[in-house]
């Protein structure tokens, strides 16, 4: 049984991947568009493998032409700009404490960020909202 298996598969030949590249040079803080991308041969490990899942997310990093665009890479936009005030909410029970904060890098829905607390000047770190709010205490 195991030669069979050994043989249906040197039969098959060898499989080649895809990787997602850069048509051009991608600059930071840039949303990816169809225009931008497209798929060469070669599965790279690490590197994105389908157009859909790259189009419309933020270049967190320059992109090379030819390279291809690592997971990595490619993050959600970015909805908080440095030094924005936001709202920092910590959640435990019934228990919902509202403070004004400073958010000390841009930052993405779902990324973790670190901000200012601006009663007690210190730099805590949170989770974006949908809403732009912060999560603390998680």
């Amino acid at each position: 049984m195991r030669a069979l298996v050994v043989f249906l598969a040197l039969l098959a030949g060898p499989s080649f991947g895809q990787s997602v590249v850069a048509l051009s040079g991608i600059r930071a803080q840039s949303v990816i568009t169809v225009e931008m991308v497209a798929l060469a041969e070669g599965n790279i490990p690490g590197a994105y493998v389908a157009l859909a899942a790259v189009i419309g997310l933020e270049a967190r990093i320059n992109i090379y032409p030819g390279r291809p665009i690592m997971i990595d890479a490619l993050g959600a936009p970015a909805i908080l700009q440095r030094n924005q005030s936001v709202v920092m909410r910590f959640r435990r029970g019934a228990l919902t404490i509202y403070s004004e904060g400073r958010v000390l890098d841009r930052a993405g829905i779902g990324d973790r960020v670190r901000v200012m607390n601006m009663d007690s000047k210190s730099v805590i770190f949170g989770r974006v909202g949908a809403d732009g709010t912060i999560e603390v205490g998680l």
